[in-house]
């Protein structure tokens, strides 16, 4: 017997139930094994179907785990990619100041430069701090359809301003940021329409109770308020900002009074800016923050805002070119002065409708805040309204022809959307002016508003800050005033 005989003997010896084995699990096995043998390919056809569908089960898991992770992340890329852009955008929104100041700076004398230059610095600091304290709360806190009463010093959530949680929605910290430049754009614009004549601490406190009141008003269109649920439409600010800011400059001007010798009986005496090279760099600034004013008001990071960007840009050229032809036909020449405020009507006009209306529609917006800008000046130098850079001008009637174009031009044009919008108007119109009046006669009553007429003549310069912007440098005062006298 041969050994390999000996040792299976041995085996099933071992497992017999003589030596306390079993053989049941050895029959088992090798009848596995022979069905096996004989039925080798169905049995390999079988495994390889088991084995494909088990990896494709695997493969799909796997895809669906990455595709949800995937969605992730690219929602994730686009809420930082928003956040980047409003942050660019506010921050341009922020530089605008540096434009206010220098369009107005270079429009008044220089006897009053560093009052200007002081209030349009000084007024972004209060914007945000009150922005902060109160502003954001009524603008978008929770509350009614007038007004929010939560959130105030930034203490709620999403959720409380009506955000959607990041990434789908904005955080609310770059949130506030971007609306509390806007508050400082309200409130700069009237720093222009008292020049050379206020009081400095009158027109800090005036400033900081303005953007409460603005923020209250804020609230009916941009926080969900009355105004948004009855349809009001105005994207970014043609009156919720500009209007707004134009109502309170009026007020002031008209509570304050011209400056000394503006009017003489009918003649009205130009009083010349002192460097229309600052104006000009002025403008230029504000133009340029405006691509973070209109598109920023997306809110997104999009397509949307390119075409945003197109809109405002012709609507601003637009005026810039009526004007100037405008006033050289109305006034034989080309006046610098013009060629500016109607660069900036044109923006204020398109704001409100940047985000829907066509080319063609823009140019047309532009246009028309052109030939506005321009008669408008004359009418309230008419009504012995003195202001020295034209921002009522600019900013009212041109932030109240925007409003309502959006209802002539806009997606939803027609009588209806029409009306919708001169409700709106008119309703911010009214609450600006009540209390932007009972503001400017307290602090008339109280503090005073207006400087001394020999502080006013001899420049708020020295007497209200006791310094000098052009140091050592001759003092040259506005040209004879019988030489550019205009009559009406």
């Amino acid at each position: 017997m041969s050994s390999h005989t000996e040792q299976h003997v041995k085996r099933r010896e071992s497992c017999s139930p003589a030596t306390g084995g079993d053989t049941r699990y050895y029959d088992v096995l090798v009848r596995l094994l022979q069905w096996i043998n004989q039925h080798r390919v169905r049995v390999l056809f079988l495994t390889s179907i088991w084995f494909a569908i088990a990896f494709s089960t695997f493969t799909v898991a796997q895809e669906t785990v990455t595709l949800d992770s995937l969605a992730e992340q690219v929602a994730l890329q686009q809420g930082n990619l928003n956040v980047v852009f409003i942050l660019v955008c506010a921050t341009l929104v922020v530089f605008m100041n540096a434009g206010f100041g220098m369009l107005e700076v270079g429009m008044c004398r220089q006897k009053n430069a560093v009052n200007i230059l002081s209030k349009n610095i000084i007024v972004f600091g209060l914007a945000l701090l009150t922005y902060w304290a109160v502003g954001f709360g009524f603008m978008f806190g929770q509350g009614s359809g007038l007004i929010g009463l939560s959130g105030f010093f930034i203490s709620g959530d999403s959720a409380t301003y009506g955000l959607d949680p990041f990434p789908t929605g904005l955080p609310v910290t770059i949130f506030f940021l971007f609306q509390a430049a806007f508050a400082a754009t309200s409130a700069t614009i009237v720093s222009g329409a008292v020049a050379e004549r206020i009081r400095f601490d009158s027109f800090l406190i005036f400033s900081v109770v303005n953007i409460a009141f603005y923020c209250i008003s804020g609230k009916w269109s941009w926080g969900g308020g009355w105004l948004a649920d009855l349809g009001f439409s105005d994207f970014a600010g043609s009156t919720v900002v500009h209007s707004v800011g134009g109502w309170s400059a009026l007020v002031g001007a008209i509570v304050l009074g011209a400056r000394y010798g503006k009017y003489e009986g009918k003649l009205v005496k130009p009083i010349p800016g002192h460097n229309l090279s600052l104006a000009t760099l002025g403008c230029l600034i504000l133009w340029i923050g405006w691509f973070g004013f209109n598109p920023g008001s997306e809110l997104a990071a999009n397509e949307n805002i390119a075409y945003i960007a197109i809109t405002t840009n012709l609507a601003g050229a637009a005026g810039g070119t009526v004007a100037t032809m405008v006033s050289w036909i109305k006034n034989k020449k080309p006046d610098l002065g013009m060629v500016i405020n109607g660069i900036l009507a044109g923006l204020v006009g398109i704001t409100a409708s940047c985000n829907q209306v066509s080319f063609i529609s823009a140019i047309i917006i532009g246009c028309v805040s052109g030939v506005l800008v321009v008669f408008a000046i004359d009418f309230f130098d008419a009504l012995r309204i003195d202001d020295p850079v034209g921002a009522i001008s600019v900013h009212l009637c041109n932030g109240i022809w925007g409003t309502l174009a959006v209802g002539i031009f806009g997606a939803n044009a027609g009588l209806p959307q029409f009306w919708i919008q001169l409700v709106g108007v008119v309703a911010y119109g009214g609450f600006t002016v009540g209390t932007g009046y009972l503001c400017w006669l307290a602090l008339k009553m109280t503090l005073g508003i207006r400087v001394h007429d020999y502080e006013e003549i001899e420049g708020l310069d020295i007497h209200e800050h006791g310094q000098i912007a052009y140091a050592g440098f001759s003092m040259v005062d506005e040209a004879p005033s019988s030489l550019i006298e205009t009559k009406l």
